[in-house]
């Protein structure tokens, strides 16, 4: 998946900032809602997997709007007009005469009104999980009332940052502490709390139901039924009022578009641009699942500061790339300190890479704990999925500092390899059904 990394475009005075990613044939640029920041955004593998699929029909153009994330601040009541102009800077910068536009909750807005304005420069929008005004009315009773999005904001505020939104933005992930994880640097990265309440402020006095109505390109509504964050009667809305819209609601509670069915999702949108869906390049393969992360990193940054914590983590980094390399495996990703490898083959050269690594990163004052899962896993494009590499990273979570932890069935393949391992029970796996033998290595 190409990757242009951080650019900026400049309209006036104000920078904004943008990430192309892939080279397909249609331009889409991605309107976040009150959440954005263009490079933490990449650093989950959900969102990943995600803009991969999307990339194989289309060029995204990820925005961080002003007030967020690395585009410059906004001032205190910045209409929606001037962000119009933000909007259409990237899209000059980035060479696109005309893209669709694919806005999410508070992304609606600023989509409509450069649609209405613009039609030239629009081919199409797809309105994700949209909020068309903030504040209920005669007309738009779903939406909450002042008092309602008060305490809604003051809760969002106090857990801002932490990553305890996911239960109303991703159900369906709420165990995924790593995914936990990211949202809280995501918010982190995206707005100060300060920052945040303003860009709360600014919204709630956004009403662009008025310019349903005026819409005139061809236009996609999608919404999750039972989205837990924002009410499908917003998508309802929308729909009867701009011509020719199509309203899809598809199943789940999720509001976040990546978690989920999300190539459902993608389905519907690829239809909706290109005419047609491909659905998913994906294949199944037997693999060995290698997960390694550095005990106590958020320790060992505070304790050595960040410069020397960047120089120790690329000391760590080539070292275990060394090891994979040795024992034939293959780098899939790394998640800040984590990496996630696979191995073709025999599973006893994964194991005996893991404790490679644990040796090998000792000398650097570094320890690391590994877990390995054999199984099916999908491969799409270069990264991989399936139960397998869940179960192999909640192995690696039980696991000690420098231990590998293996599940039964990767210890039930090597069985006779010259392996020696110590029993340490059944576990529950979160998220995964039963309980589950693991084995750590003896070394």
């Amino acid at each position: 998946m190409e990757d242009s990394g951080t650019r900026y475009a400049t309209n006036g005075d104000t920078t904004v900032a943008y990430r192309v990613v892939g080279d397909g044939p249609t331009d889409v640029v991605f309107l976040p809602g009150l959440i954005s920041h263009v490079e933490v955004l990449l650093e989950s593998p959900l969102i990943q997997r995600y803009l991969q699929r999307l990339s194989s029909f289309c060029r995204i153009v990820l925005v961080d709007r002003r007030g967020l994330g690395l585009s410059d601040p906004a001032p205190p009541g910045v209409p929606l007009e001037t962000e119009i102009g933000d909007l259409l800077a990237v899209l000059d910068a980035v060479g696109s005469e005309r893209a669709a536009v694919f806005a999410y909750a508070a992304g609606g807005p600023l989509a409509v009104q450069t649609a209405v304005a613009h039609p030239e420069r629009i081919s199409g929008l797809v309105l994700y999980a949209c909020m068309y005004r903030a504040i209920a009315d005669d007309d738009y009773t779903w939406a909450m009332s002042a008092r309602e999005r008060e305490e809604r904001s003051a809760q969002l505020l106090e857990w801002w940052g932490t990553g305890g939104n996911l239960e109303r933005i991703a159900p369906s992930h709420v165990d995924d502490d790593r995914l936990r994880e990211w949202l809280g640097r995501l918010e982190r990265s995206s707005a100060s709390p300060g920052r945040f309440r303003d860009a709360l402020a600014r919204f709630q006095e956004v009403d662009v139901r008025p310019l349903l109505a005026h819409v005139r390109v061809p236009t996609l509504v999608l919404h999750r039924t039972a989205d837990r964050l924002i009410d499908v009667r917003h998508s309802r809305y929308a729909a009867e009022r701009i011509y020719g819209a199509r309203l899809v609601e598809l199943p789940g509670e999720d509001s976040l578009p990546a978690a989920g069915e999300s190539e459902v999702l993608i389905g519907e949108v690829e239809e909706f641009l290109t005419g047609g869906r491909t659905g998913a390049a994906v294949h199944r393969d037997l693999l060995t699942v290698l997960f390694t992360d550095v005990v106590d990193a958020t320790g060992t940054a505070s304790r050595i500061g960040d410069g020397r914590w960047r120089d120790l983590l690329a000391e760590h980094d080539a070292a275990v790339r060394a090891q994979l390399h040795r024992y034939g495996g293959r780098e899939v990703k790394t998640i800040g300190d984590a990496f996630l490898a696979v191995f073709d083959g025999p599973p006893s050269q994964g194991v005996r890479c893991a404790a490679a690594i644990v040796e090998a990163v000792r000398p650097l004052g570094v320890q690391v704990r590994a877990g390995l899962h054999t199984g099916e896993c999908e491969r799409i494009g270069g990264d991989v999925g399936g139960m397998a590499v869940h179960i192999a990273a909640r192995v690696a979570a039980l696991a000690a500092a420098d231990e590998v932890l293996a599940s039964g069935t990767t210890y039930g393949t090597v069985v006779g390899a010259g392996l020696a391992w110590q029993p340490r029970g059944d576990h529950e796996l979160k998220g995964v059904p039963g309980r589950w033998p693991l084995f750590a290595l003896e070394r």
